[in-house]
C-alpha cells in the first residue's frame, strides 16, 4: 500500500496541480498541504481528505485507507484507479460537450487505426 503522503504527491503532480492551486481550491494551507505530502501528518481528518477527493477527482476511500482511517478487509480492497481514470475524471468536467466529443472521436479512431493497422 502506498503511503497516504506519495499517495496525496503522485495524484496532485498527475493532475498538474500545484500545492498553491489545491490551497485556492480547498482552503487548506499550502504549509499543511505539503506537510500531508511529506508525511509529517499521517492521519489528517477525513473531511481534510474529502477535500482532497473531491479536487484530484479520486475515490475517498482510497485516501481514508492510506491514511489508516478506515481498515482493509479481506473481501473488499480499495477501489484502485488507474492514472487514466484518475485524469480522465479529474478533466471531465472541464470539458465542454464539443471537447468531450472529441476526445470520443478521437478515441474510436484510435480504436478503428489499431484494428485495420493489424491487418495489414
Amino acid at each position: 500500500m502506498e503511503t497516504l503522503g506519495k499517495t496525496l504527491k503522485s495524484t496532485r503532480e498527475n493532475v498538474s496541480l500545484t500545492l498553491k492551486d489545491v490551497e485556492n481550491a480547498t482552503g487548506i494551507s499550502n504549509a499543511y498541504l505539503s506537510q500531508l505530502e511529506n508525511e509529517k501528518i499521517k492521519k489528517p481528518s477525513a473531511s481534510i481528505l474529502y477535500k482532497l477527493a473531491n479536487v484530484y477527482k479520486i475515490d475517498l476511500n482510497v485516501l481514508l485507507h492510506a491514511a489508516g482511517i478506515i481498515e482493509k478487509s479481506d473481501d473488499s480492497e480499495p477501489p484502485k484507479q488507474t492514472l487514466f481514470e484518475r485524469e480522465i475524471a479529474f478533466y471531465k468536467d472541464k470539458l465542454t460537450d464539443e471537447e468531450a466529443q472529441d476526445v470520443v472521436d478521437f478515441i474510436k479512431f484510435l480504436r478503428y487505426k489499431k484494428a485495420n493497422d493489424s491487418t495489414l
